[in-house]
């Protein structure tokens, strides 16, 4: 019987101990088979690639792009005795008022942001902060409903990007201004016009950077051969061949000549001849791109190309050139002026100076309607549609920027009519944009040779590595021979002609004015579009400058509305050391002044 009793008690110790080591069995194997949060020992960083910025000839950045960062602490982790303190060191570190922090955290329980716009630098001093806090056992974890224990603190977090313009409203409307649109909870930019729309390619970021790494028990981390690093590449720079004192100075002559005649818009364009390279492109009618008015919306478009006009009487030495080059004209022949009034079929042409007979140069130096309207019918249509159209007209310009408006010239078969000879000649009936018109121009103080206009000199990684931009190669639109005379003429314009007002002693000052009608529904009214396009040069330097002015209110011819803008420009350009006036000639020239009969 004892003996029966004591092998119950083994069987029995014996399936306590089997059923203990069933039970261990099937724990192991239970979390061996489901997922358990347990902390990682890697950990991942990430860092978004910035747009790139624009940056003036002179080195200054005129576009650059902040990174912006949001703070998000969950409430249930601050120790509620400590609360005060953690109000008191976030206010202190980011600037925000204690109230506000105070009522945000008090909004809800769990995850609060407490701001959305926090810098670069704040958000360093912020991160320390949230070391500083657990340090100091200002938070404490809390359990959830399914037994997880949590501590998350206080964490900054990159939260978009924001386009910041230092100088406000230089360099508008040419610089364009950009969109922001959320990516996955990530605010990004994109450019809409001007120089932030035509390279948004190239200025977008091109990769994020990544570290996935073992981390320390701070969560810290550790950098060796086994880390997946991707390194972060930015968006391009985009370098301009406009320097910002040039640019400013010429603004100013815009904006001070803009309210003298209570115009529109002054529109003034600076081009090295050689080159093609825009050195100032200025308009009277800017905005901040950080802050864009409603008042704002019709100063938004780079209106040197987005707008184009029938360019009145600037389009003279185009015809003339055309006609010389063929062999067509001599600037010696004799024009017979009809003392100022001439009828051609059904139209009465009228000149502002009144002559009987005139030389063919004088036709443009003193600018007779009447002279170029008869000298433009020795052109048969397809030399005149196909002279104009090699000189850019129709054509882009070629200029680095988006939306240009091409205009439009007469067809071949309009243009074998001679009252559309006549009209084209001094510049109606056909259309064309500030920027094709000093583009044409430059071809006298080129050689003959047309260039196109580029206002970005180059493109520059974040190693500093220059990307060229693409040029294309000149085109010989007359002989030189042609355009050196073409510039003479314009030159005696100049000395002699509508456009004396230009005159710089010791400088190489050619152009010529141009005053036309502006079109309303249809019909001419009594507004007006007035330029002067020349040249300045001296031994060295020779630009290209074109003058617009939109709908001038109190006085309207060329002469005293464009040709001020023109001469205020190369005297700003003097004095910044980009012309360099001949001294002897410059004295000559004042010592005989006097003398002059005016």
């Amino acid at each position: 019987m004892r003996h029966s009793n004591k092998s119950k008690k083994i069987l029995a110790l014996f399936l306590v101990l089997m059923s203990g080591f069933v039970i261990f069995l099937a724990v192991m194997l239970y979390t061996a088979l489901h997922e358990r949060d347990i902390p990682s020992i890697f950990s991942e960083d990430t860092s978004k690639a910035q747009r790139g910025s624009i940056v003036s000839a002179d080195g200054f950045h005129i576009a650059t792009t902040q990174k912006l960062y949001k703070a998000v602490v969950n409430t249930r982790n601050i120790d509620p005795d400590k609360e005060e303190l953690f109000i008191q060191l976030f206010s202190i570190y980011s600037g925000i008022d204690p109230a506000e922090i105070r009522q945000r955290l008090h909004t809800r329980k769990g995850s609060v942001t407490l701001s959305y716009h926090i810098s670069p630098k704040e958000a360093m001093y912020l991160k320390t902060l949230g070391f500083e806090l657990r340090r100091l056992k200002v938070f404490v974890e809390y359990e959830t409903s399914s037994g997880q224990r949590v501590l998350q603190g206080l964490n900054i977090i990159e939260s978009g990007e924001a386009r910041t313009y230092p100088y406000g409203k230089l360099l508008t409307p040419l610089l364009g201004y950009p969109r922001k649109m959320e990516e996955d909870g990530y605010t990004r930019v994109y450019g809409i016009k001007g120089l932030e729309k035509f390279f948004d390619e190239e200025l977008n970021p091109q990769q994020n950077k990544t570290q996935k790494a073992l981390r320390d028990v701070n969560g810290y981390l550790i950098l060796n051969k086994q880390s997946d690093v991707k390194h972060q590449i930015n968006g391009l720079t985009v370098k301009l061949n406009i320097p910002i004192t040039l640019q400013a100075r010429v603004e100013a002559v815009t904006d001070r000549i803009k309210e003298q005649l209570k115009a529109d818009e002054i529109i003034a364009t600076v081009m090295d001849s050689k080159t093609g390279k825009i050195v100032a492109l200025a308009s009277s009618n800017r905005f901040d791109p950080s802050h864009i008015r409603t008042a704002d919306y019709p100063s938004l478009n780079t209106n040197a190309i987005e707008y184009s006009y029938e360019p009145g009487s600037v389009i003279k030495p185009i015809i003339f050139a055309l006609m010389l080059d063929r062999g067509l004209i001599n600037p010696y022949d004799m024009v017979n002026g009809h003392n100022g009034r001439y009828t051609m079929g059904r139209k009465t042409i009228v000149d502002e100076h009144k002559f009987s007979m005139i030389s063919a140069e004088d036709v443009l130096v003193y600018s007779s309607n009447i002279g170029i309207a008869q000298l433009a019918q020795k052109l048969n249509g397809v030399e005149y549609t196909e002279g104009l159209k090699r000189f850019g007209f129709t054509h882009f310009s070629g200029i680095d920027l988006p939306y240009e408006k091409r205009g439009s010239i007469p067809s071949s078969a309009q243009l074998n009519n001679y009252l559309y000879k006549a009209i084209t000649s001094y510049g109606y009936g056909m259309r064309a944009n500030a920027m094709q018109l000093v583009k044409a121009f430059n071809v006298f103080n080129n050689g003959g040779k047309l260039i196109n206009p580029m206002v970005v000199e180059a493109l520059y990684d974040d190693n500093g590595r220059m990307i060229p931009m693409q040029v294309q190669a000149p085109i010989q639109v007359i002989s030189p021979a042609t355009a050196e005379r073409m510039k003479q003429i314009l030159i005696k314009t100049v000395n002699e002609g509508t456009g004396v007002g230009a005159k710089t002693p010791g400088l190489e000052i050619g152009g010529k004015t141009g005053t036309a009608h502006i079109a309303k529904k249809g019909k001419y009214v009594n507004s007006y579009h007035t330029s002067f396009i020349g040249f300045a040069n001296d031994g060295t330097h020779h630009y290209t400058i074109g003058v617009a002015v939109i709908e001038p209110r109190t006085v309207y011819f060329a002469s005293i509305t464009a040709v001020p803008v023109f001469k205020g420009v190369v005297d700003v350009m003097v004095e910044e050391k980009l012309l360099k006036p001949d001294p002897i000639a410059a004295a000559a020239a004042a010592q005989a002044a006097p003398k002059e009969h005016h």
